[in-house]
């Protein structure tokens, strides 16, 4: 069986805090927050290395930092977290992702991988210039990582579709390795272009059941395209973890507390003219209420009601998040995407509480476990003295 992987998020998405924080259609930081800034931006990237995680992904939008610019700025404050650079396929052309891919990853040191996102919500496309309405989105979508895919060989492509073409390309920067491509969407067009093109299909917190109903789902269309046991599956969740049950609840609680029926209904109401199907989804979870947000043992929709997207967490002990994780891998997920308020200190209560139960369990183990420069010496012994 293989090894779990466990990614953490950088909120360049207004900021960060003690309360939750989302962009787009969410909630701000405000004056108290801490900004997303490079500096406190690189604490978090140093942390979760440390901690073990083997990414942290980036988001995309008008309403965060520019996750290119942000990552290859982080990357010179780290040392070997990867970073999942979210981006948008219709607003740059193939040619030019598949050069800035190619070299960050060699400049990097093969420190990157990429979340296509191909856009579910037409008005904020409109403000990069973007008219296609979604289902041109994903057509363009299937294209661009046909054509990138193609550039990533070294040989000469031409492609002439219905939205993009290139004639006698040949990209010289080729990412060694080659940046795996992360995924999601839950509508059938995005299905189909994950079948065909990505190695980690990715879903936003939904029940296990819901989750296993989905990676079916993907499973079969990728077998449709010859592409069998070709993806794999990753699930993005926030997390709240503590050494008991009742401090994790109370801090799910201190979390409602800081949410005002007024900022839920500002942000429902925003989130409700989304056209993203997850999107949708996320928000039948919470139904908008602060009632019945556990639904199901020890994941909380609470966050949905604030924030955009991932809308839901992981809650309880550090064994019960570690029962709940082994539930997900036992539907196919293996990769996690996590995150927490505040991020700093949520990835030391993951990766110092979480990550080593899941060891002692054989599902995880450190990717690149601390330096050490002496032998390890009991404490006490004539040999600490000498």
């Amino acid at each position: 069986m293989s090894k779990l992987k466990f990614h953490w998020f950088l909120p360049t998405n207004g900021g960060d805090g003690r309360q939750v924080v989302g962009g787009g259609h969410g909630v701000s930081a405000g004056a108290a927050g801490r900004p997303a800034s490079v500096p406190y931006l690189g604490q978090i990237a140093r942390s979760a290395e440390q901690l073990g995680f083997e990414a942290a992904l980036t988001p995309t939008g008008a309403w965060c930092e520019d996750a290119w610019v942000s990552t290859a700025m982080l990357s010179q404050v780290s040392e070997r977290l990867k970073f999942l650079v979210a981006f948008r396929p219709g607003l740059t052309s193939p040619f030019i992702a598949a050069q800035m891919a190619g070299t960050f990853q060699n400049l990097s040191g093969g420190r990157l991988a990429l979340n296509v996102v191909t856009g579910g919500e037409s008005k904020e496309q409109r403000m990069f210039g973007d008219f296609v309405d979604k289902d041109g989105r994903y057509e363009r979508c299937d294209e661009f990582l046909t054509i990138v895919r193609a550039l990533w060989t070294g040989e000469p492509v031409t492609f002439q579709g219905t939205h993009l073409q290139v004639e006698d390309a040949v990209l010289s920067q080729i990412p060694d390795p080659l940046p795996e491509i992360y995924f999601g969407g839950s509508s059938p067009a995005a299905g189909r272009v994950a079948a065909k093109h990505v190695d980690v299909y990715l879903t936003w917190g939904e029940p296990p059941e819901a989750v296993r109903e989905k990676v079916e789902m993907i499973r079969k269309l990728a077998a449709d395209e010859g592409r069998e046991g070709k993806i794999r599956f990753g699930i993005r969740l926030h997390t709240i973890a503590r050494d008991t049950s009742e401090e994790a609840w109370a801090e799910a609680d201190r979390l409602l507390a800081g949410i005002s029926e007024e900022e839920i209904a500002r942000v429902q109401n925003g989130l409700k003219q989304s056209e993203s199907v997850g999107q949708a989804r996320m928000l039948e979870l919470n139904q908008g209420s602060k009632d019945g947000l556990e639904i199901h043992p020890n994941l909380w929709a609470g966050v949905g009601l604030v924030r955009g997207g991932a809308g839901t967490a992981m809650v309880g002990s550090h064994v019960e998040v570690a029962d709940l994780i082994e539930q997900y891998q036992e539907v196919g997920i293996e990769e996690f995407v996590l995150s927490g308020y505040p991020h700093l200190e949520e990835s030391y209560r993951f990766g110092e509480g979480v990550l080593p139960e899941l060891t002692r369990r054989g599902l995880w183990e450190h990717p690149a476990p601390p330096r050490s420069t002496t032998a390890a010496v009991p404490f006490g012994s004539s040999k600490a003295a000498s």
